[in-house]
């Protein structure tokens, strides 16, 4: 049952400039239960900073480990101890910058931006410069409010930690969600021979990605087969390390980007951790990684954009004061690709 506060009237805001914002004021696991929508005051850009006017924006499971505050560490990354310091959790952008504080020469007024700000499920948000790009022109902004925060983790995932290479083959366990569908379009920009998996329902959807086979991973354990794959991208699994090792070529690279358990200390990342312990032992290269949030990989995602090679993929667009459903959305993992929402 949604929380009652959701459908309080907006908190208004005396004298200044206003914005119509979603409030978060305390952490929990139920987005219907924390979140709401309020008048806030306008943000204004400091030194360093960026203000953008939001088109768009995005949800990611690390707007839901952000609004929940969990597990526990995620606290410790500087978003409050026992409150969120921020007015909300969301962090995917696109919009158009407003104002620029001093020291910033990298835009300036008018310009059309994608990235990664904070307090993102507004009308406004701050963001710092080098978490921003130029908008590729061939997005809506919708699409390219969906691209940041999942496309860097995917396009980090391939080039830099899986480093894949032309000819090699490549498995890219649960392709639907917001990174695997980026994962599949960039391995194959890549040049790989791609195997994706997914779940019934969605294994139409992947195939348009553009992968070789897609398998459904209630029908088929892809860790028990007999085919090999110089590189695992583990997304969307809570797979056993001996079963991943199992499909890996003699010096197969496994990356290890989600995975969870649910545990409010470590969330599923006991696994990663394990794996980047065993790694120096084995001739398998074994790991995980945090993704970088950056303009040059996000200006590099933009030009495989321009150039047709990756597309994000869109779930569903909610309006900003449904952002909660907008997040349930994700949690349910009903949909394949990106769940948007729209700023008016």
């Amino acid at each position: 049952m949604q929380d009652e506060r959701v459908e309080e009237p907006a908190t208004p805001v005396a004298g200044g400039a206003a914005m119509t914002a979603v409030l978060q004021e305390r952490y929990g696991p139920e987005p219907e239960r924390v979140l709401r929508v309020a008048q806030l005051p306008r943000p204004v850009a400091g030194d360093g900073e960026v203000l953008v006017r939001v088109s768009a924006t995005s949800v990611d499971r690390g707007t839901w480990h952000v609004m929940a505050g969990l597990p526990y560490p995620v606290r410790l990354a500087g978003f409050g101890l026992r409150r969120p310091t921020g007015p909300n959790p969301g962090r995917n952008l696109a919009g158009t910058v407003v104002a620029v504080g001093a020291g910033v020469d990298e835009f300036a007024p008018g310009d059309e931006v994608f990235g990664v700000g904070r307090g993102t499920f507004a009308e406004y948000a701050l963001a710092r410069p080098g978490k921003l790009a130029p908008a590729p022109a061939r997005l809506s902004p919708a699409e390219a409010a969906a691209t940041p925060v999942s496309g860097l983790t995917a396009l980090q995932a391939v080039r830099d930690h899986g480093r894949v290479q032309a000819g090699e083959r490549v498995l890219v366990i649960g392709a639907s969600g917001g990174v695997g569908t980026f994962a599949v379009q960039l391995a194959k920009a890549a040049g790989a021979e791609v195997t994706a998996t997914c779940r019934t329902d969605k294994l139409a959807a992947v195939r348009t990605l553009g992968a070789d086979d897609v398998l459904d991973h209630a029908e088929q354990d892809v860790t028990a087969g007999g085919h090999r794959y110089d590189v695992v991208l583990d997304i969307g699994g809570n797979r056993r390390l001996t079963g991943l090792r199992r499909v890996l070529t003699s010096r197969g690279r496994l990356v290890i980007v989600g995975g969870e358990n649910g545990g409010r200390w470590l969330g599923g990342t006991d696994r990663q951790l394990r794996a980047q312990a065993l790694s120096p032992f084995v001739a398998h290269q074994l790991g995980t990684f945090v993704a970088s949030e950056n303009a040059a990989d996000l200006r590099a995602l933009a030009g495989l954009v321009e150039a047709g090679q990756v597309t994000p993929v869109l779930d569903r667009t909610y309006p900003l004061a449904d952002t909660a459903a907008a997040i349930r959305r994700l949690l349910d993992g009903d949909g394949v690709g990106k769940v948007v929402v729209s700023v008016p």
